[in-house]
């Protein structure tokens, strides 16, 4: 078969993550990888870097759609909701197959290399929305916060949509979870022993 035969990319993919199922991420090789899909391993690194880098090729994707929506939000929207647009634009892409985000995280979870490369790419999300809200105007300090806080809920409402046996949408698991941190943040923060208040501590 021919090195750049249509649609090596997406059949490199399928074939990685169901060996990846079937013998384990550390068991599989490069060149099981290309045999499955039917091309060589020449062609399996003219479209990934590695074998770990076929569940992770489209993290540059998501982050620039995500910047986008960010970058796009009204001048008036508040700093969560501009953080919101863009968690729904990452929902758009990663959102239209629930069964293989499944099978991903399957495969990320049982690997302490992967879980850390997971981590690692929703740190850089996080850096690139800090930055983006930055270039908005807003303070470094509520910035970084904010982002911070959007990948933190980003993870909460992925896994309660991967796990979820109904028919959730990822957009609405992510707008329920922003919903709950109002509702944590509106009820206040509990007064901490530095507080003025606080009973002053015998000598």
């Amino acid at each position: 078969m021919g090195r750049w035969a249509p649609g090596a990319g997406d059949r490199l993919r399928e074939a990685a993550l169901a060996l990846y199922l079937e013998r384990g991420f550390e068991q599989t090789m490069v060149t099981d990888i290309a045999e499955r899909a039917g091309v060589t391993a020449r062609t399996f690194f003219r479209h990934f870097a590695d074998k770990r880098e076929v569940l992770f090729d489209g993290t540059s994707a998501l982050t620039e759609s995500s910047l986008a929506a960010l970058e796009a939000a009204p001048a008036t929207a508040s700093t969560l909701e501009v953080v919101a647009a863009a968690l729904d634009a990452a929902a758009d892409m990663i959102g239209r197959d629930r069964e293989l985000a499944r099978k991903r995280q399957s495969v990320i979870m049982s690997n302490t290399d992967l879980r850390e490369r997971e981590l690692i790419k929703i740190a850089s999300l996080s850096a690139t929305l800090a930055d983006g809200l930055r270039r908005r105007g807003v303070d470094a300090t509520e910035a970084g916060l904010a982002a911070e806080a959007a990948c933190a809920v980003y993870r909460v409402a992925f896994q309660r949509w991967v796990d979820a046996d109904d028919g959730l949408d990822l957009r609405d698991a992510i707008g329920q979870s922003f919903a709950q941190l109002r509702a944590l943040t509106a009820a206040g923060y509990p007064r901490t022993a530095c507080s003025s208040e606080a009973p002053s501590s015998s000598a």
